[in-house]
């Protein structure tokens, strides 16, 4: 009875989010309760609660200050270069664009923390998004799956855990499969491109010119004397225009859709904005706008989509510190340094980085001040969505349900296949790392599937690689607390974002474990 109630919480809580019908800080405080009381323990509710508090607590005061750090990293401008560089790869082309958000997240993940790695990429590429009225659900889903394929170093967390629960050594774990992983994040870059692609569909290949005086060249069928979009580059981010037919640049715009004010750039990569127009040949597509060629993103208002936008990097904004930028540089490095070689816990890295950090880069009371205040949404969500999720945790802990499903699938597998017990862990993996926090998988359920494969002499080296491939999809999780960072600083919702990028992650995740399969790893 718990194992089929635990199944039915985590499918109404994903029914209930995916649909809009409830937000997922609600679903993931209601939806447990009431199954609480189903089960008949309602009594332990507020026990289960505070267990997953205790639980989550550390975690929750690692995202404050991380988030509060990392905010004021990106007001005094160390990320700006970034920007910079990006955008002169990225020629404002969407398929350049897209794969440097993998390349990007999949470089910062070698810190091994997720919520950082989705702070620096959503920083560095949502202003890029916004201005050329991409799909930011397509930034969120490589990030997400790049940082879920690189999730797996050492000190990242999931195969620390394996080697933990196996009493294994985390290096005979890792370094055999590199190669598959290898192979992941390879094929990350492809979806980046194939992703990217339909982006370029869309919206029409933009590029930025030398001079920045955008120009196009006149497709066939079109009129001569037509406006298309071009990007004109500028500091950090590009500004949008209206270009003519004869300049010394080109912008080949022959198909797809054009943006127009008031989208969001949200929807599905093959989802136009309600807002985007047909670009006709016979004619002017007299349904898009924009302002005059010597108007700026700032300037336009509605018409780019971006500028209201916090995250948008104004080269000239009041709390830029060009000279601490190598003083912020080097605390960053070393607070990165420190976090890898795990000299202090996590939280307490992050709570002096951003005592530093504040104290240095706004010595006045007032200004620093403000700049809590202008990271507190971004506080406030992340921390409210993780002790959220440790009401659904508690619950599904607390009263078996847990336990009981890793059990009933454990017993589901055929005598027949106990010979292949590594690969029945590596699709297992896909799934139960989804549903359940790594904690739970790693200490709850790899025991059990070694100790099944022990007995058809599968070693637990080889259960430990497999239960690895899962992590793809597990960056996703709505138990994983990052994954409420990425969403909530690309302001989208989780339930679209859930939708849109499951598929794509769990394939990532079979990509690697047919590759662990090919290279015999497991």
């Amino acid at each position: 009875m718990l194992t089929i109630l635990g199944f039915v919480m985590i499918a109404t809580f994903l029914v209930l989010i995916m649909m809009k019908k409830m937000s997922p800080l609600a679903a993931l405080v209601l939806v447990p309760a009431l199954f609480c009381v189903l089960v008949g323990k309602g009594a332990h509710l507020g026990e289960y609660v505070l267990d997953g508090i205790g639980d989550l607590a550390p975690t929750a005061a690692m995202l404050m200050f991380a988030i509060i750090y990392f905010g004021v990293m990106i007001d005094v401008g160390l990320f700006d270069p970034i920007v910079r560089l990006i955008l002169r790869f990225c020629k404002a082309d969407p398929v350049r664009i897209v794969v440097g958000t993998a390349v990007l997240a999949a470089v910062v993940s070698l810190d091994g923390d997720g919520s950082t790695t989705f702070m620096i990429t959503v920083s560095a590429m949502l202003p890029l998004y916004r201005r050329l009225k991409m799909s930011v659900l397509v930034m969120t889903c490589v990030a997400a799956t790049a940082n879920g394929v690189m999730n797996t170093v050492p000190w990242g967390g999931p195969t620390a855990r394996a080697a933990t629960a196996l009493e294994l050594d985390a290096g005979e774990i890792f370094v055999p499969m590199i190669p598959a992983l290898a192979v992941g994040l390879l094929f990350v870059f492809f979806l980046a491109y194939v992703l990217g692609r339909r982006e370029r569909g869309r919206l029409g290949l933009l590029t930025l010119d030398e001079d920045d005086a955008p120009a196009r060249e006149v497709a066939p069928g079109a009129r001569a004397d037509e406006p298309v979009f071009a990007a004109v580059g500028g500091a950090d981010a590009p500004t949008v225009a209206v270009a003519a037919a004869g300049g010394p640049g080109r912008v080949p715009l022959t198909k797809g859709r054009f943006p127009t004010g008031g989208g969001t750039g949200q929807g599905p990569a093959d989802q136009p904005g309600a807002g985007d127009a047909e670009a006709r040949p016979d004619g002017p597509a007299t349904a898009c706008t924009a302002p005059p060629a010597s108007t700026t993103a700032s300037d336009a208002g509605a018409d780019t989509g971006a500028a209201d936008d916090p995250q948008t990097l104004d080269p000239n904004r009041p709390t830029l510190r060009p000279k601490l930028y190598w003083f912020n540089a080097a605390l960053t490095a070393t607070l990165l340094t420190l976090l890898i070689l795990q000299t202090l816990p996590i939280p307490v890295l992050f709570l002096l980085g951003a005592a530093v950090a504040l104290t240095v880069n706004f010595p006045h009371m007032p200004d620093q001040k403000a700049r809590i205040a202008a990271h507190s949404e971004n506080v406030l969500n992340v921390s409210g969505m993780v002790f959220a999720a440790a009401v659904f945790t508690g619950v599904l802990t607390g009263t078996g349900m847990v336990e009981h499903m890793a059990r009933w699938l454990v017993d589901g597998v055929p005598d027949g296949l106990g010979p292949h017990m590594a690969v029945v862990t590596g699709v297992l993996s896909i799934p139960l790392t989804y549903f359940m926090s790594n904690d739970g998988f790693y200490f709850g359920i790899v025991p059990i599937l070694a100790e099944a494969g022990a007995a058809h002499g599968v070693s637990p080296t080889e259960i430990a690689r497999a239960s690895l491939v899962g992590q793809a999809l597990h960056m996703s999780s709505p138990l994983v607390p990052a994954v409420y960072v990425l969403v909530g600083m690309a302001k989208v919702e989780f339930g679209d974002h859930t939708r849109f990028t499951v598929k794509w992650a769990a394939l990532t995740a079979l990509v690697v474990l047919g590759a662990s399969l090919a290279f015999g790893i497991i």
